[in-house]
């Protein structure tokens, strides 16, 4: 199994959200995260990096989204700079502009959840 950095966007320190709930997974499996998200806090021992900062993050190869579709629209532009191999629509999550604007750019799109993922050993 190959290491896959993934960028979670939407992280929360909150322990009910699958975002946090995913992000523990993703480490438990072997995949080092990078939290986003507008709350401060850690998660799966992670500090969360504000996403306003727009930070930059070399070596992505996944993204997964955990943020509703109203709010990726101010996002679209910094998330593809990252290049990162693919992209996740969680349920939810799902957007056909983003989805578009994402295979434009070379980006594979998938819509599933993490951690059905991880759990079917499909990451």
């Amino acid at each position: 199994m190959s290491v896959k950095k993934t960028v979670v966007v939407g992280a929360s320190p909150n322990r009910g959200r699958y975002a946090w709930i995913a992000s523990e997974m993703l480490q438990e499996y072997g995949h080092p995260i990078v939290p986003l998200g507008i709350r401060s806090g850690e998660i799966a021992g992670e500090s969360i990096i504000d996403i306003r900062t727009r930070p930059e993050i070399p070596d992505v190869d996944t993204v997964t989204l955990y943020l509703a579709p109203p709010n990726q629209q101010q996002w679209y532009d910094y998330l593809i700079s990252l290049k990162p191999k693919r992209i996740i629509f969680n349920p939810g999550t799902e957007n056909p502009e983003f989805v578009r604007r994402a295979r434009e750019a070379g980006i594979e799109t998938v819509e599933a959840c993490t951690m059905v993922l991880l759990r079917s050993r499909q990451y």
